[in-house]
């Protein structure tokens, strides 16, 4: 492997990737605080430590993803779509149980102490497979009918495997993958027709959970009651979360309090995951997370240029999914946090703590970074 290699790409957002990653040590090892005094007992330095290795190999991984032809990921789709279905599989019948929550998200990979969420790994699969198919399919020509099996078929058997453990992502990944098909020239009849099924189908899905409330736990429950708490100051208890985030971003003010110096920290459960962004604001002021939001529009501004760039409709379609399941991720993370939308339970990218979550946007990245090669490969052929 060569350092020019390495380089090949768009420096631009290798360069906000970069300051994304070393930025996120801060308010990691701050926000780290409530884990290792209220939690485990453990030393923040134990999470600051974990921290750089979960950035050091998604890093690592980004640049050898970086480094595959990005037309070999079609095939690489097909050959996942089972392994990922049998992984949502195995998780909502065997998955674990993290921080208490009742959504069992998670599967503990053996030997290595690591719990991987398997939906941020469906993610790819599922946008990297649609990318594929709206790339070889025709579609001015293309009937509804045609697109079941091969479209609409995994995409509802994924979405409805992870819905009922994690509704947040569930939406999430859907909701990019209409935006995918409509930016792709999917016909708008077929959208609708496919939202008439979709809305039939949540439909009988609500009443059979709540007719069977065993079979989910805790779930349509606390969907329902996350929607009534949102913007109400009735109920401080279920709203405890949101109610502590808006102190920590009043404690910040313009310039903030100082890194490491959060009040809230101390008080606010996933300080370091969901509501990272909050401790970032109280530390480093208004000024400290508008720069954070900048960040993000300027990466989604390079994932454009890179769409325009890129010369087959593959290469495109992939760089546009990826990239707004992404920013999407990012901008409901910060939503949650400045109570925009009620609670969700999604990461910051490369800036919350996390293993699976940051190494598949990594790998998101890699993939991305991949087509950005190709484009300056066939400039210096020129």
């Amino acid at each position: 492997m060569s350092i020019k290699s390495l380089i090949f790409g768009d420096k631009v957002l290798l360069v906000i990737i970069l300051l994304l990653s070393l930025f996120s040590f801060f308010p990691v090892f701050s926000s780290s605080s409530y884990l290792s005094y209220v939690i485990d007992g453990s030393s923040p330095i134990f999470y600051l430590v974990k921290h750089f290795i979960v950035i050091l190999f998604g890093l690592l991984l980004m640049m050898s993803i970086k480094l595959v032809p990005h037309k070999l990921f079609k095939g690489m789709s097909i050959i996942l779509l089972p392994i990922g279905l049998l992984l949502l599989m195995y998780t909502l019948s065997q998955g674990t149980i993290i921080g208490g929550s009742a959504a069992s998200r998670w599967i503990d990979i053996p030997f290595v102490g690591i719990s991987f969420q398997t939906s941020s790994l469906a993610a790819i699969i599922l946008i990297t497979y649609t990318a594929r198919y709206l790339s070889k399919a025709n579609l001015s020509k293309t009937k509804f009918k045609e697109t079941i099996i091969p479209l609409w078929l995994p995409i509802f058997v994924y979405i409805f495997l992870i819905l009922p453990s994690n509704l947040s992502s569930a939406l999430l990944i859907f909701g990019s993958l209409i935006l995918i098909l409509f930016i792709s020239g999917f016909p708008i009849t077929h959208l609708f027709k496919m939202f008439l099924i979709l809305v039939f189908l949540s439909t009988n899905f609500f009443f059979l959970a709540r007719a069977y409330p065993d079979q989910f736990p805790n779930r349509i429950d606390t969907w329902i009651s996350r929607i009534e708490n949102f913007n109400s100051n009735d109920n401080l208890d279920a709203s405890y979360q949101i109610q502590r985030a808006k102190i920590a971003i009043n404690n910040g003010g313009l310039i903030g309090v100082g890194a490491g110096k959060s009040i809230m920290k101390n008080h606010l459960p996933q300080s370091n995951s969901d509501f990272i962004f909050a401790i970032i604001v109280e530390e480093y002021g208004i000024a400290g997370g508008s720069l954070i939001i900048i960040l993000y529009i300027l990466m989604f501004f390079r994932i454009l240029v890179i769409t325009h760039k890129a010369e087959d409709k593959f290469g495109k379609i992939l760089v546009s999914g990826l990239g707004i399941f992404i920013i999407t991720q990012a901008f409901t993370n910060i939503s949650v946090a400045t109570q925009i939308i009620p609670v969700t339970g999604q990461n910051l990218p490369l800036i919350s703590s996390g293993g699976s979550s940051a190494w598949m946007t990594c790998i998101s990245l890699g993939m991305i970074l991949s087509v950005s090669s190709s484009i300056k490969n066939k400039n210096d052929k020129k």
